[in-house]
């Protein structure tokens, strides 16, 4: 009985020891990668005992045994595949948690409505997740979107802004499909339970772009849609100014502001020179201005302009429009003798919102 229980106190101790030993080597921080990070993948199917040696190999845990014991200790957590960034140090307790949540490295970008896709190329540059020549190769290819639009010369217009998370080895064509999909759900919701006045969804998709890109308010996008309608229908030139900066895009000269000169540019773009919507879409619009594309205001108006809140004044006669000029205009000179900011426009550039006329 005395050699029983002192095998059980025995036990007891190793059993202490053990426990102290796992606390000791999973709690310190530790970090032995040379550099101030670095990213450690874990593939599919990798055991625990894989991801330990992985993570050992990598300098970013201490004890592979510890590790391990750890992990069978939560047999329900499975170790997640992915990259993951590593950039202080951090005890094998919290690499555990990391891996097990999936919490693996992302890039975040952020594409407003409005961009076009040199605006989205070099986005993805800047963000480290795609060239810009690379990406912009791939959406210069219409071929993911000919069932949809069989017209398209591009994937401009059909590369939805929102918010993405694309990992750090995503490529040009996985970073457009992302958005292609976006764009095919936003899409379908919006075309299901509305009338396409165009009848062709690269033509809506055209003109939810120039509403897009002439205000940045979404109350006003249904009448800036009914206006360029009105005018189609009257064979008028649209006359709008975003048209001729992507025009200039396209030719390798972009301007942030529309100059007089800039409107006899050559371009089937520029919408001053040539009646009817440009060839194709100039920018990328979100869902407000799809949807003003599809469902435009029922109005008179033939005109708008700037006006010095970021929005703008309709009108529907010429006489009417010029008045309208007229104020914008002396606004903005009590403004420049008072206070230059006080009045500026949400869009940031009341030239580029140029209307019709």
């Amino acid at each position: 009985m005395r050699r029983l229980g002192l095998l059980f106190l025995l036990l007891i101790a190793a059993a202490g020891a053990g426990a102290a030993w796992l606390d000791h080597n999973v709690s310190r921080s530790y970090k032995h990668y040379l550099g101030d990070s670095v990213f450690v993948e874990i593939p599919h199917g990798t055991s625990r005992f894989g991801v330990a040696e992985i993570l050992h190999h990598s300098g970013v845990i201490l004890s592979r045994p510890a590790f391990v014991v750890m992990s069978y200790w939560h047999p329900h957590h499975v170790l997640q595949a992915g990259e993951y960034l590593f950039d202080h140090p951090m005890s094998e307790r919290q690499v555990y948690w990391k891996i097990a949540s999936g919490k693996i490295y992302v890039h975040v970008v952020q594409i407003p409505e409005g961009w076009s896709m040199f605006d989205i190329a070099d986005e993805l540059e800047r963000d480290g997740v795609a060239r810009r020549e690379d990406f912009l190769r791939v959406a210069r290819d219409p071929a993911p979107i000919q069932d949809l639009a069989p017209e398209a010369k591009s994937l401009e217009g059909f590369l939805f802004p929102s918010t993405y998370q694309f990992t750090r080895r995503a490529t040009p064509e996985q970073v457009a499909a992302t958005m292609l999909r976006q764009f095919r759900t936003v899409w379908g919701n919006i075309a299901a339970s509305a009338a396409n006045p165009t009848g062709s969804v690269y033509s809506a998709v055209t003109m939810a772009s120039l509403v897009e890109r002439e205000t940045p308010l979404s109350p006003e996008r249904p009448l800036v849609a009914g206006v360029f309608y009105n005018r189609l229908k009257r064979g008028l030139p649209l006359q709008c100014d975003p048209t001729v900066q992507y025009a200039l895009e396209l030719a390798g000269r972009p301007t942030p502001v529309v100059h007089h000169d800039d409107l006899q540019f050559s371009s089937p773009y520029n919408t001053y020179l040539h009646p009817g919507l440009p060839p194709g879409p100039i920018a990328n619009p979100g869902e407000a201005s799809l949807r003003a594309a599809l469902a435009p205001a029922q109005s008179d108006y033939m005109y708008f302009v700037a006006n010095d809140t970021g929005g703008h004044f309709f009108a529907k006669t010429l006489a009417e429009h010029n008045h309208n000029i007229n104020v914008y205009r002396r606004r903005l000179k009590d403004d420049a003798a008072g206070d230059p900011a006080a009045r500026s426009g949400a869009s940031g550039n009341p030239e580029r919102n140029r209307s019709p006329r």
